[in-house]
């Protein structure tokens, strides 16, 4: 870092100000992150990021960030070239770990991966999706209801976390008698993802929450051989026995695959959902909108959320082979980190990119992805989730008032909110 974040007054913030390798910038407020990815975006080519001695092991090896919505699009959309494996966060996974938890999807290219995806995509039928939707309304309004009776003090422990926790558990056929010990292992796995406050100056970052993750790698594996056994109903008994082309998923792939649904699914749909609650609590006019005609405008108000929030802020990519892009030549085995949280702001693609507006049309936000194989697989379930408890908040609105900011978590990974306070109005219905 060349100078101070904290700057004198007066003093202008410049691109040569910014340090994405730094665990300082990432415990900069939003808002100044935001405005250095902006100053970013104006240069002419990626900018290369080394760590400085003394922070490689958190913040990895020296990367050049696409910041500028064409490039991590264009990037997301050719695996051939910026290539997912061997990892898309830092640190890499390790070998070891690979081979005792199974390799994740999101660190797979080519066949391996397009294989893994075909299983888990063809079983989601259109039978289970209807079913799921139903399931979603069902939940989100018994939520609500609780979240009436028990009267909480914090959004994030009630209904924004345990709405898509129970509808994973639900789809899955977790068993009621699992899921009390895997929301404790998802915590325990994914509390790590972010920058210290306090104690030593480090920034924390995902994969390290191992003894969590085998413990409910262990959960999986035992559920797998019981559905194996005697199946049933659900996605876990359709995931481990053999379709009719004799494909399924191994004890350890279902492991994995539910380890990176839970980890992921559950963490970023509830960071969206707690962030869309706070932008339509501090934009009135855009809640009035969206409840003067729920149907009409709650699609355009889910993407913009998801665009305004950004919940994942960055993956990495291994170039694969040499290629030209955003005006640099990249060669093999260079890093790069797509800004997702920067491409969601581009100016040259969406006017007044800093304003929530939940009728922006078109919205090509990268929220999901970039496209491409890796597009996000649980995308059309986080919109479920959102649109039915969206529904039942906007319907039964006074009951919660007095939004606080939310206590987002300083994090170069994920858009988290740790907290977000609130008090109890009338007990509508």
């Amino acid at each position: 870092m060349t100078v101070p974040y904290q700057l004198s007054e007066g003093r202008v913030l410049r691109a040569a100000d910014v340090d994405l390798a730094d665990p300082a910038f990432w415990r900069l407020p939003r808002p100044v992150r935001l405005r250095a990815f902006a100053l970013l975006r104006e240069l002419e080519e990626p900018v290369l990021f080394t760590p400085r001695a003394g922070t490689a092991r958190t913040a990895g090896k020296p990367f050049h960030a696409l910041v500028r919505h064409a490039d991590v699009r264009t990037a997301s959309r050719t695996p051939q070239v910026f290539a997912s494996a061997p990892g898309v966060t830092t640190p890499e996974p390790a070998g070891w770990a690979k081979a005792l938890f199974g390799n994740s999807m999101v660190n797979m290219d080519g066949p391996e991966h397009a294989a893994l995806r075909r299983i888990i995509s063809r079983r989601f039928t259109p039978r289970l999706l209807a079913e799921a939707e139903e399931n979603v309304a069902r939940l989100a309004g018994r939520l609500v209801d609780e979240l009436i009776a028990e009267r909480p003090r914090d959004f994030m422990p009630s209904a924004a976390s345990r709405l898509p926790l129970e509808v994973i558990c639900d789809l899955m056929g977790v068993p009621a008698a699992y899921r009390a010990r895997i929301a404790e292992q998802i915590d325990h796995a994914s509390e790590h993802v972010g920058v210290e406050r306090r104690g030593r100056a480090r920034l924390r970052i995902p994969g390290r929450g191992l003894a969590s993750l085998a413990r409910m790698q262990f959960v999986m594996g035992r559920l797998a051989r019981e559905r194996r056994r005697h199946p049933e109903d659900d996605l876990v008994s359709a995931l481990v026995n053999a379709d009719i082309d004799g494909e399924a998923l191994s004890g350890r792939q279902l492991g994995a695959f539910f380890s990176l649904l839970l980890v992921a699914g559950v963490e970023t749909t509830r960071n969206a959902i707690a962030h869309g609650l706070f932008l339509l609590d501090r934009h009135p006019e855009q809640r009035e909108l969206l409840q003067s005609d729920f149907d009409r405008y709650i699609d355009g108000a889910v993407d913009e959320i998801v665009r305004h929030s950004t919940p994942i802020i960055q993956f990495r990519r291994t170039v694969a082979e040499e290629c030209a892009l955003g005006g640099r030549t990249f060669l093999p085995g260079e890093k790069v980190a797509l800004i997702y949280a920067s491409a969601n702001r581009d100016e040259t693609v969406f006017t007044h990119p800093d304003r929530f507006d939940i009728t922006r049309s078109p919205n090509p936000h990268l929220g999901y992805g970039g496209g491409g194989p890796h597009h996000c697989l649980g995308a059309h379930l986080a919109r479920l989730e959102m649109t039915a408890l969206f529904r039942e908040l906007i319907a039964r609105r006074p009951v919660m008032r007095d939004l606080r900011d939310p206590d987002l978590v300083d994090s170069n990974f994920d858009n988290r909110v740790g907290s977000l306070p609130f008090t109890f109005g009338p007990t509508f219905t």
